[in-house]
């Protein structure tokens, strides 16, 4: 349970980070936030995309680490219990 709920704060960071990437472009790109208030406004709007991609990028890779290891894990127990399936059949006869 605890893997699952380490997975679940990924996911949380994954979408913040992306959250925050999309506010960052808008910042710069769309709003006047940076003729307004002119070198502080382009700092926020940076800032928004770094700390975007600080949470989104890195989590994505370990996240994805995770899941891998997770499938083969449980692709190890499916191949040990068909093993010892066939072993308790072999006994048998």
């Amino acid at each position: 349970m605890k893997q699952d709920k380490q997975i679940l704060y990924l996911k949380i960071s994954i979408v913040l980070g992306l959250i925050l990437l999309i506010v960052g472009h808008y910042i710069l790109s769309y709003s006047e936030l940076p003729q307004t208030m002119g070198i502080q406004g382009l700092i926020l709007g940076g800032a928004c995309m770094a700390f975007g991609i600080i949470f989104s990028l890195p989590t994505k890779m370990y996240l994805t680490f995770l899941l891998v290891k997770r499938e083969t894990d449980k692709d190890l127990a499916e191949k040990s219990l068909a093993e010892k399936r066939q072993v308790d059949k072999n006994n048998q006869h």
